[in-house]
């Protein structure tokens, strides 16, 4: 029996999505496709692949047998693609980058800047999501991520790691009061569906009954919030040459040792693609400590004048 690629796809969508209609998203299509398309695998299979409720789409049994086949395929896929983007030495395309909201706006939008003028001929897509993403399916082609790469298919191309502090507009500061403690502050953070992701977890190990006084889902309306003085964002100091300064304030609170962490990770034969290889040395290039050190001086420079310090991605 043959199945083609694009069901093989459509089948993992469905499972990686935990639904048709995230599935739907994922491969760009309307739902009614995915569930006509669904029908019809499972017609020629002979046996239901998954489960289909009011929460979602889980897998059968006969459906969970069928998964490592499938991710398998996925990965000669993947294969595939790199080789036979690499038939072109220069670089040109779409690049797929994956990172934190947080990264994606304060490195990633100033790295496409860049690119307008140094590469035209590539166009950075950027995946701008705290989920998990498979590199060695060609998913995406890049990532920057928090945890090191254990898999032996993946390589880590730079790292950095950097001190938190707590930020907030002037006008919050100048409320706060330079005698405040960490237990003072309304924090900014994330809702009870995403609490496992810093800072939460953190500012629950060091103030007892914690809760944000103001949760979003979306990084970029909780910076919104802390420019309008709602109250205090926990943000790595990470720095990239690229990004303009922010309008935000140090707050100047004790946070203890925490770092943030950031790795620039890659499958290793997607380096051979000229594209993704000429965008991950730029990147890693931002992700060295070494290579920002007129920037940082800068920046210093700035916080002398003005007392500001740029906030940037957890």
């Amino acid at each position: 029996m043959h199945i083609p690629w694009e069901t093989i796809q459509l089948f993992l969508a469905i499972h990686d999505g935990g639904s048709l209609s995230e599935a739907a998203k994922a491969l760009r299509v309307t739902q009614p496709t995915v569930s006509r398309r669904l029908a019809e695998l499972e017609a020629d299979m002979g046996e239901p692949l998954f489960v289909r409720t009011v929460s979602g789409a889980t897998l059968t049994s006969f459906g969970e047998r069928l998964l490592e086949p499938a991710r398998r395929m996925a990965e000669h896929a993947g294969e595939v693609e790199r080789v036979a983007a690499g038939v072109d030495s220069k670089p040109r395309g779409v690049v797929r980058v994956t990172a934190p909201p947080g990264i994606a706006f304060e490195l990633l939008v100033p790295l496409a800047a860049k690119l307008r003028v140094t590469m035209p001929e590539i166009t950075l897509e950027v995946a701008s999501s705290v989920a998990y993403v498979d590199l060695v399916r060609r998913d995406a082609d890049l990532a920057i991520r928090a945890q090191k790469p254990v898999q032996r298919d993946l390589v880590c191309l730079a790292s950095i790691e950097e001190p938190i502090a707590a930020f907030g507009s002037r006008a919050y500061r100048d409320r706060l009061g330079r005698a405040a403690s960490i237990g003072d502050v309304a924090w900014i953070g994330w809702p009870p569906s995403l609490d496992h992701l810093p800072p939460n977890p953190q500012l629950v190990a060091r103030i007892p009954g914690f809760a944000p006084t103001f949760a979003a889902d979306d990084f970029l309306v909780q910076l919104r919030a802390a420019e309008l003085g709602v109250g205090a964002l926990v943000l790595s100091v990470l720095t990239s040459r690229l990004a303009p300064e922010g309008s935000l304030v140090d707050l100047g609170l004790d946070l203890g040792k925490l770092k943030a962490t950031q790795h620039l990770v890659c499958a290793r034969s997607a380096l051979a693609t000229p594209r993704v290889r000429a965008v991950a040395d730029l990147l890693a290039l931002e992700l060295r400590p070494q290579a920002r050190t007129k920037r940082d001086a800068g920046a210093k420079k700035t916080e002398r004048d003005h007392g500001v310090r740029a906030p940037r991605p957890r």
